[in-house]
């Protein structure tokens, strides 16, 4: 399994393993991500073998500071204002690529365009310290829930990677919010660790959601953070056999009888609800149950980006 270190002993050899090329198992703000050099194709390719990932599935590049930033992409006045208020935080931008970007082709899939992020705390440090912009997906296995611990990366990856920096649970718990900017106007292609209303407030104007065409940026797949069990979504009441993922003060019809229940937040408070979200599915999971019914979250702030994870959890997987 992978060596697991607290991070006032892991910059060292975190920038060992990558200046050779490895990958990383990191903590941001956000969730682990799984880092390697962006601009080495070797190290490039060893997330995606690492998580078995879609070759067509974009990675987000993540830089220590605007300027950084800015040898990598082009930033129009609206993404700017964005960069600028919201970084380093939970938020990526998808910009041109700039001529002569030193990000190897696979980070972006063949587009024309990469997804950017400035995060916080030690990932921002390495990064810094490298000297050079890294790719970091989630810490995860393609498709399946993110890991907002180290245990949980090590249980997933730990047999495949070397490393794993231990920073405790990820205060958002939730990835982050991938923001493109073009001529129709500002699109929200995730939600994520930025609500929305936020991001208008910025900017003073309306977002639009949802990708134009096709997969644009990392976490558009239809079928994502799924556990093993099926997920059913906005459940009135909780049937023979299933767990619950409680949210609020109240329960649903039934909940006595669920395999096992666990509460996104009994406050009903979305920030606290979406950093335990990944591990209490997790959770829930590993009870065995068939299914997991879901009580209803509202779809305003962060619970915009809860209800994104959840539907793609739900959704019908390939095989």
């Amino acid at each position: 399994m992978a060596e697991i270190l607290p991070l006032d002993e892991a910059l060292q050899p975190a920038l060992a393993l990558l200046a050779a090329g490895e990958v990383v198992a990191l903590p941001t703000e956000t969730v682990y991500g799984l880092a390697g050099d962006a601009t080495n194709g070797e190290a490039v390719a060893r997330i995606f073998e690492v998580k078995g990932r879609p070759r067509f599935n974009p990675l987000i590049v993540h830089v220590s500071s605007l300027d950084m930033a800015r040898k990598i992409g082009v930033f129009d006045d609206a993404s700017l204002k964005l960069a600028e208020t919201f970084w380093p935080g939970p938020l990526t931008l998808v910009l041109k690529l700039r001529d002569g970007h030193a990000i190897h082709p696979l980070v972006t899939t063949g587009l024309d365009t990469v997804a950017l992020r400035m995060p916080r705390g030690f990932a921002s440090a390495v990064i810094a310290a490298s000297d050079r912009p890294l790719a970091a997906p989630s810490a995860n296995s393609s498709g399946r829930i993110s890991g907002t611990t180290a245990e949980a990366v090590n249980e997933d990856l730990g047999a495949k990677i070397r490393l794993i920096a231990d920073g405790g649970p990820t205060p958002v718990g939730l990835e982050s919010t991938i923001v493109k900017v073009g001529p129709e106007g500002v699109r929200i292609l995730r939600p994520g660790g930025v609500a929305s209303e936020e991001i208008e407030a910025t900017l003073g104007m309306k977002v639009l959601r949802g990708g134009a065409a096709g997969i644009e940026a990392p976490g558009m797949l239809a079928s994502h953070y799924a556990p093993d069990a099926a997920m059913r979504l906005d459940a009135a009441e909780v049937r023979s056999g299933e767990a619950l993922l409680a949210f609020g003060p109240a329960r649903i019809a039934g909940a006595e009888r669920a395999l096992a229940v666990l509460n996104l937040s009994e406050a009903g408070d979305l920030r606290e609800a979406a950093a335990n979200l990944y591990h209490h599915m997790k959770a829930l999971d590993r009870t065995g149950a068939g299914v997991i019914a879901v009580e209803p979250v509202p779809a305003t702030g962060l619970g915009e980006a809860i209800r994104d994870r959840l539907g793609r959890a739900a959704a019908p997987r390939d095989g």
